[in-house]
């Protein structure tokens, strides 16, 4: 008779699920990390973007002794107050030359006030998430506020992005 042991090489059901279990919560923070560095990367260009506007927007004011007025906070006419950002920014030699370090990426003409065509309407300048961004001056202040909706892609919540 043969009393030796077998041996048996395998897995159990068990083990299976223990390394997918493993696997799944591996993928799920390596994906958590990713989107964070990807908001993070993108916050950190906002910065740049906004460097670049107020920029444009000093030369404007060295030309003009005064900035561009647009004292209207509602976000939902954001897209009419980058159209007017741009243009004014546009009109103006110095600061044209200073919007063109910004992304053709960002410049898009996708808004026109009802009634007017597209083609007659100057394009809207956009964040890194897609959303138009919203440009604010009162007289008085000391200097405009250039504002994203950030990730989350809606004003007046916390992830907004400003460059004040």
């Amino acid at each position: 008779m043969n009393n030796e042991l077998r041996t048996q090489f395998g897995l159990t059901l068990v083990e299976i699920l223990i390394v997918v279990a493993v696997i799944v919560i591996l993928a799920g923070m390596i994906a958590g990390v990713a989107a964070r560095i990807d908001n993070q990367t993108k916050e950190k260009g906002m910065k740049n973007i906004f460097a670049v506007l107020e920029d444009a927007l000093i030369e404007y004011y060295d030309y003009n002794d005064t900035f561009p007025v647009q004292p209207e906070e509602n976000f939902t006419q954001a897209a009419a107050h980058s159209q007017f950002l741009y243009f004014k920014l546009d009109s103006i030699p110095a600061s044209q030359n200073i919007m063109k370090k910004i992304s053709d990426k960002l410049i898009k003409n996708e808004y026109s006030p009802i009634g007017i065509p597209l083609d007659e309407t100057p394009p809207e300048i956009y964040d890194l998430w897609g959303t138009v961004l919203d440009y604010r001056y009162i007289a008085g202040d000391n200097f405009p506020e250039l504002r994203s909706a950030g990730r989350d892609r809606t004003f007046g919540t916390a992830d907004d992005i400003s460059n004040r």
